[in-house]
């Protein structure tokens, strides 16, 4: 056998000198002797973008993640060189690339201060399996730093010294450290000497990310194929660094309509028709909150999508209006694996069509779910996307359905090794056709896309409502999430609370978790304290796999039951506080969660907190975790917090006790905030809402709040049609001033608003309205600190 000793496997890769410069507007392109191209693309003065080819030719510049509406635009742009380094210069940032190896430093325009620096920097290997390489980059972690984001890992917050990898995987039960799991975001935030950054690492094959745990004090990330393609970001506050990764990946299309923000129902399965209809009705009978119930598989005709059971619902339509005039919305599953049946008319139409994904070699890729034997759409395919949403036509417009939810999209294959397609299998990508290795992150999230466009078409004048278990970067554009088959322990209530905060600090903030747990049975103090939590998360729903039991509010004997119905009814008394911090999130990015670290990133005590969390604006929460407890500790951050339950004040910056039985949880409210609450509702629309609650808590100094209202549903509100209040708080020693300023045309059906004063330290008497004094009877001001003001005032004055 002759060798030629040249073919001999070579290792890493590196770029060698630069020997060419170019500009074009907004983009740097340099090349080194060994034909390596470094391309950098100034987008904003705080974000650029690096992508390297080792060919000397680009692949065309297609992702599912960037969305168009991006913004761009800086406001300086230099480019200098020395003997040893170019440098670009912006309003923020200052990036040093070394002549001899292509390797970036980035500081801080500022002041100088390094933010980020390659160790070894881009290098690559040859991929002879596949063709292509193995892109590489490393970082040298900076003295103390701090590594936060990546979706849904089940790990606690601060991920250093630990290693991820992203492969959209179905796990079941999975545990805590467990990886990978249904989402594959790659985007972390790194934070060191009280400055932030983020890296994007827009490529959708299997990618890994290091964060110190190979090499101590080395950052790196990797990936099986593709570009080596990655935007920095800069804060140097995290909350930017997060509202900007948003921003590029795309807010959610819509705000979510108000009763998606209720109390939901799962299980798998609730079915024939009269379980659906007894669930129901015990809902309205004990008088506790809740606005969807949902349909798994066992709705349809032997598990094909898009049908119905006639056995077990022979007249959906009929049934799911019965079930509207009561209040509830219906949700159904829809999953990608089509069953192989001729007599089946999504089947045929999807074959007739060539709809279906294929093996290299031509066959259709063909795999085990719950029908059985199906075929898989290539929802990377447009006009499959197309098809896929006309599909939805029955389901929504005729029969009267509210939601859809997206299992299984990962796409989950059963009794096959890696749970999933093989890598042969082909895709459409847009019209840059690839195997299923560059597809697979992606092949969830172009579903729920799908499944979005369809709902959004066919639910129109109303807005669409889609739930997603696998995604990638910028999936939240399209739809809501759930992190997936958890388990009902308490190590995973800890878990859900983590995953949400995560995940919105991944820029996915419509979130929540299965409450309760899908697999296996809590007990009633679990289920109460996961409720609990789980009022605090933007998607709020039971679901559970119903094979070992119920799990039902009720089901737990009337102690517990009263614990949940108390924390649902808080949940619909602070809708108008979480549409609000939706319209937030909606219009810039803002996270409806924040962690302790990204609420306050200079204090180091946040650094490594996982179980508190900020709820929106104003209000801190941490759910008690563990059996038994009558309380925790907990970590105030900096400000001063009033107890939600006694009023009583804590200074932050320190751990302290708090009580919490059962019946409680640790809650507290910031000093100076106005919460908005509308009177309870045993669903979304069934009150009108003739009077809005104002709790003012009182603080020294000043504070900013604000409401948002519209019609809760439909597309009135982008016509200006909304309500927007903005509330300036300033308390002095003997005064309380409230001033408010309205944006929008939107009218609210109320009048007044009813004041509830907390930690006034003093007796009012006198009250003044744009500057007229009040009789105390024309506002009802009574001894427990209440009043009821007309809603049009500008400036309310309460005086000792």
């Amino acid at each position: 056998m002759i060798l030629n000793t040249e073919l001999e496997y070579k290792g890493n890769l590196f770029p060698t000198k630069i020997i060419s410069y170019e500009k074009n507007l907004n983009v740097l392109s340099f090349t080194t002797q060994n034909g390596v191209i470094l391309q950098v693309t100034v987008r904003r003065d705080s974000i650029l973008r690096f992508r390297y080819t080792t060919t000397g030719i680009f692949e065309n510049d297609f992702s599912y993640a960037i969305t168009k509406y991006a913004s761009r635009g800086y406001n300086h742009l230099e480019v200098t060189e020395d003997d040893d380094n170019y440098f670009i210069k912006t309003a923020k940032l200052i990036c040093r690339i070394s002549k001899i190896d292509l390797r970036k430093s980035i500081f801080d325009a500022k002041d100088n201060t390094l933010i980020c620096e390659d160790e070894l920097g881009f290098h690559w290997e040859e991929s002879y399996k596949f063709g292509g390489n193995i892109v590489k980059m490393t970082k040298t972690a900076q003295p103390g730093e701090s590594y936060y984001g990546l979706g849904d890992k089940p790990v606690d917050n601060n991920l250093k010294g630990k290693r991820f990898e992203n492969w959209v995987t179905d796990s079941y039960a999975f545990g805590k450290d467990t990886d990978p799991i249904y989402k594959a975001i790659p985007f972390y935030t790194g934070l060191h000497h009280k400055k932030s950054y983020g890296i994007f690492f827009d490529n959708s094959f299997h990618s890994y990310f290091d964060f110190c745990h190979e090499r101590r004090n080395i950052t790196s990330f990797w990936a099986q194929g593709g570009e080596m393609n990655y935007y920095f970001i800069y804060g140097p506050d995290m909350s930017e660094v997060v509202t900007n990764y948003t921003d590029l990946t795309g807010k959610p299309h819509e705000i979510p309509a108000l009763w998606t923000l209720g109390y939901h129902q799962c299980k798998w399965s609730y079915y024939p028709e009269s379980n659906v209809k007894e669930i129901t009705a015990k809902f309205r009978e004990l008088q506790i909150p809740c606005d969807a119930i949902y349909l798994d598989i066992d709705y349809m005709e032997g598990f094909r999508c898009f049908t119905w059971s006639k056995d077990h619902f022979p007249d959906p339509k009929r049934m799911v209006k019965e079930l509207a005039d009561d209040g509830f919305k219906t949700i159904v599953i829809i999953d990608p694996g089509i069953k192989i049946d001729m007599d089946y008319s999504v089947f045929k139409e999807g074959l007739d069509k060539d709809y279906f994904c294929k093996r290299a070699d031509g066959p259709y890729m063909k795999g085990k779910v719950w029908p059985g034997e199906c075929y898989f759409p290539d929802f990377t395919n447009p006009e499959v996307r197309e098809w896929w949403s006309d599909l939805f036509k029955e389901l929504i417009e005729d029969i009267g359905v509210k939601g859809v939810w997206n299992d299984m999209n990962e796409p989950a294959v059963m009794d096959v090794p890696g749970k999933t397609f093989p890598d042969d299998v082909r895709h459409n990508y847009d019209g840059n056709y690839c195997s299923h290795r560059k597809a697979h992150n992606v092949y969830g999230m172009q579903m729920a896309r799908a499944t979005y466009q369809g709902l959004k078409k066919f639910s129109y004048p109303k807005r669409p409502f889609v739930i997603t278990r696998a995604a990638y970067s910028g999936t939240q554009r399209y739809t809501s999430s759930w992190t997936g088959d958890n388990i009902a322990t308490w190590e995973h209530l800890t878990i859900a609370n983590i995953q949400a905060q995560r995940m919105c600090m991944s820029g996915f903030s419509f979130i929540g978790s299965d409450i309760g747990g899908f697999a296996e049975q809590p007990n009633g103090e679990l289920y109460a304290r996961w409720i609990q939590l789980g009022i605090f998360h933007p998607f709020c729903r039971t679901h559970s796999s119903g094979d070992h039991g119920d799990q039902e509010p009720w089901a737990f004997g009337d102690s517990i039951t009263n614990v949940v119905r108390k924390f649902i009814e808080l949940r619909y008394q602070l809708l108008p506080y979480l549409y609000t911090a939706f319209w937030r999130y909606v219009e810039e990015g803002v996270p409806i969660l924040k962690s302790l670290v990204l609420y306050d990133q200079e204090d180091p005590q946040t650094h490594y907190r996982n179980d508190e969390f900020i709820f929106g604006e104003k209000i801190l929460a941490c759910p008690v975790t563990g059996p038994n407890q009558k309380g925790r500790r907990m970590y105030f951050p900096r400000g001063e917090w009033y107890n939600f339950w006694n009023d009583e004040i804590i200074e932050g910056g320190q751990e302290a006790w708090v009580d919490a039985d059962l019946d409680s949880m640790p809650i507290f409210v910031k000093t100076g905030a106005i919460i908005p609450k509308y009177p309870i509702q045993q669903y979304v629309g069934e009150k009108t809402i003739d009077e809005l609650s104002l709790d003012v808590y009182y603080k020294l100094g000043k504070e900013t709040s604000q409401v948002y209202e519209d019609a809760t549903d439909g597309y009135d509100y982008i016509k200006g049609r909304y309500s927007l209040r903005n509330f300036n708080l300033l308390g002095k020693e003997n005064e309380l001033i409230i001033q408010q300023h309205k944006s929008g045309k939107f009218i609210t059906t109320y009048k007044t608003f009813k004041l509830s004063l907390h930690g006034l330290p003093f007796k009012i008497s006198k009250v003044q309205i744009d500057n007229e004094e009040i009789a105390f009877k024309d506002i009802k001001l009574n001894g427990d600190n209440t009043l009821i003001i007309n809603k049009e005032f500008t400036e309310l004055h309460i005086m000792a």
